[in-house]
């Protein structure tokens, strides 16, 4: 499945870029995808958590993903 990917904040960093189209095979929900992104990016996975935004909403894990969707990776913020 082609997929957007966007990272925001240190997630930018840890995957070199502002996003980009990849094709990610056997991925079906949102869950997933973030079991593909901890195990493609080692220093993602050292997050406690991020969260998935998909087409611009934030998604729960059993989130079933389409063809094309726009996938913005959220990691934590810390600030006052």
């Amino acid at each position: 499945m082609k997929l957007r990917l966007v990272p925001f904040g240190i997630a930018r960093e840890i995957m070199d870029g502002d996003g980009e189209v990849k094709e990610i095979k056997g991925v079906r929900t949102t869950g997933e995808l973030k079991t593909y992104l901890n195990k493609t990016y080692d220093r993602l996975a050292q997050l406690k958590h991020f969260r998935l935004a998909v087409n611009e909403e934030y998604r729960d894990d059993d989130f079933i993903l389409s063809e094309d969707d726009e996938v913005i990776i959220i990691p934590p913020v810390s600030g006052g």
